[in-house]
């Protein structure tokens, strides 16, 4: 069975700096694309950020130049560092894998983790 464990998130001022991690564990093979997604309260998930196995990411306009995603391909995990945070960066941050052996075109199974909370505040 497929685990993904977030951790990393907290309450943190603004203009402060976070790091979160996400392990995945179980048997899964061909991972093509792992991924940070975001959930602010009364607000749809939306990607924040991913990262190929080839290395190739791509982030959502709002954290550009902010926000850094890196994967570890050897331990399956992703990592996404935040800093110069904002009160609107506050959500719960998913975790995402997704992939299959012909992936990018075709996609066999897709994996989310539990969340963990992201609070920008003073």
């Amino acid at each position: 069975q497929v685990q993904l464990v977030e951790s990393g998130g907290g309450l943190v001022q603004p203009g402060g700096s976070l790091r979160l991690s996400c392990t995945t564990s179980g048997s899964i093979f061909s991972i093509y694309a792992m991924g940070w997604y975001r959930q602010a309260p009364g607000k749809q998930r939306e990607r924040t950020a991913i990262i190929t196995t080839g290395g190739r990411t791509n982030y959502a306009d709002s954290v550009k130049g902010r926000f850094t995603i890196s994967r570890d391909n050897a331990k399956n995990t992703v990592y996404l560092q935040m800093n110069s945070l904002r009160p609107e960066d506050t959500a719960v941050y998913y975790c995402n894998i997704w992939g299959g052996p012909g992936a990018p075109q075709k996609i066999d199974y897709t994996y989310w983790g539990q969340g963990t909370q992201v609070i920008v505040s003073s």
